[in-house]
């Protein structure tokens, strides 16, 4: 009798096409997996060799250590830090090491222990008179305090305390961010906060500014702080260029450093293996430093996701972010979609610095330049307050700001006294914190001498090819020609 189902016949037929699907897709996948590690591993093996700074481990404090440590225990241990540097990279150089332009060597004039101060170590700046309030700094990835020196000097010009801790890994050598984890850096976070407020109780205000990773640093203290008493809360958070989401490459970025259990194969678990010229921050990047920066801001978005379903967030201070609507390097639709997009009402505000669209450049982007702000600034209302600071015109260079403010749809246009530099086709991720005169990243350096290097200032010419760092790297845009207005902003949160 004829029951309607398949019989076993009809079956085995099917499986057999199906299984034989299975292993081509299976096959083509491994092809494309091993594929893909042979060109990583080609286009490694051609760079440079890895140097003593890249091998050489610093001992930090683990999160552990950190949690039991004060101010003075980690300075103390910085001090030990930087010494054992010195003792195994610095006095070790090969003799084609020992030249002009890299940050170990202590002839150079790029050495930071010849300069009057030292930005790669956590540092704190007091006012002339009683403090008013506190504000903790947090650096990003592969920088160190330097990149916050402005903005803490200008907390400080306004009676606050400034602290800016050197995060785990950071500020010695490139090979210490082999072995941190984001873990550290955020019981580092903690340890900075213990002291602000050791200085500066409450309930005189707690600001926490965060640029980059330290932005998503910043943010996850904030979320702790929601629900563990022990914490002290920040009564603002302002953000630079914040982490909160990246690329999905770095999901996948450990398995890129693979072929590094392999010694033949070291410098796999490197994406990019850089002389180190910049006496501020690393060159060179460990995959697992990728790594940590994904799992971060993955943990962070969790959070923020927990958070609002329990009415958490209710109780998140009012941030203030800064954000370049171009930014290679973290994701400026995370930011609105993954944070923003979750606030309440309490009086949050986004800054966002559009491209300069009096360039004429737009054929020359790439596809997908041209989304920057669709559907950020038309529409639907909001809970904060949102800025757009844009060219007045297309063909204008003269730069206005367009508010719409919380629960409203209106724009309003206000002059800014600015201009984008005619040079300038946008900000970038790390030029935020920097004005156009700083030493160092600025494009109007006010000390050219002061850091045997002003890389901001740099204008190279010459045949493609020649470098063993991307064109891009030296055209990146280091400093921001709208910095005052940045200052400006602040100041606007800050009590007096």
């Amino acid at each position: 009798m004829n029951t309607g189902k398949p019989t076993d016949a009809v079956q085995r037929p099917r499986w057999r096409r199906l299984r034989k699907a299975l292993f081509i897709v299976a096959g083509v996948a491994l092809l494309i997996v091993f594929t893909l590690m042979g060109v990583r591993l080609y286009d490694i093996q051609q760079g440079p060799p890895l140097a003593a700074w890249h091998t050489y481990v610093p001992q930090e404090l683990d999160a552990e250590r950190l949690d039991r440590s004060t101010w003075d225990d980690y300075l103390a241990h910085e001090d030990q830090l930087f010494a054992l540097v010195r003792q195994n990279v610095g006095d070790k150089l090969l003799p084609e090491d020992k030249v002009d332009s890299n940050r170990y060597f202590a002839d150079a004039k790029v050495y930071p222990e010849h300069f009057a101060h030292d930005w790669n170590r956590s540092f704190m700046l007091l006012p002339a008179g009683e403090p008013r309030g506190v504000a903790v700094l947090l650096h990003g990835l592969t920088d160190s305090p330097y990149s916050l020196r402005h903005v803490a000097a200008h907390y400080q010009s306004v009676g606050y305390v400034a602290i800016a801790i050197r995060m785990p890994g950071h500020g010695t050598v490139p090979g210490g961010l082999t072995d941190a984890h984001w873990e550290d850096w955020a019981a580092a976070t903690r340890l900075a906060v213990r002291e602000a407020r050791r200085r500066v109780p409450a309930p005189k205000p707690l600001h926490m500014v965060g640029f980059s990773n330290g932005g998503a640093l910043a943010l996850m203290h904030a979320l702790d702080a929601l629900d563990n008493p022990k914490l002290d809360k920040p009564d603002r958070l302002v953000l630079i260029s914040p982490m909160v989401g990246i690329t999905s490459f770095a999901r996948f970025a450990g398995l890129a450093g693979l072929p590094a259990i392999l010694p033949a194969f070291a410098k796999a678990a490197w994406l990019s293996i850089v002389p180190e010229f910049n006496p501020f921050k690393y060159n060179s990047f460990p995959v697992h430093a990728a790594r940590q920066s994904f799992e971060l801001t993955q943990t962070l978005q969790d959070r923020l996701v927990a958070q609002q379903r329990a009415g958490g967030l209710e109780r998140l201070p009012p941030i203030i972010t800064f954000h370049s609507v171009l930014d290679f390097t973290v994701s400026t639709r995370a930011l609105i979609n993954a944070l923003y997009a979750r606030l309440p009402a309490n009086g949050s505000d986004l800054v966002l610095f559009d491209l300069n669209r009096a360039t004429k450049l737009g054929p020359l982007f790439r596809r997908g330049v041209a989304w920057q702000l669709a559907g950020t600034l038309p529409g639907e209302k909001r809970n904060y307050r949102l800025t757009l600071v844009t060219n007045a015109s297309p063909t204008s260079s003269a730069m206005i700001e367009r508010v719409i403010e919380p629960n409203a749809t209106a724009v309003v246009e206000r002059a800014i006294g600015m201009d984008y530099p005619r040079e300038v086709y946008s900000l970038s991720h790390v030029a935020l914190p920097f004005p156009t005169d700083d030493a160092l990243y600025g494009t109007h350096p006010d000390n050219i001498e002061e850091f045997g290097i002003s890389l901001g200032a740099m204008s190279m010419r010459g045949e493609v090819g020649a470098f063993v760092i991307g064109m891009d790297t030296l055209t990146r845009l280091t400093s921001n020609p709208f910095y005052a207005y940045l200052v400006k902003r602040v100041d606007g949160v800050i009590p007096r």
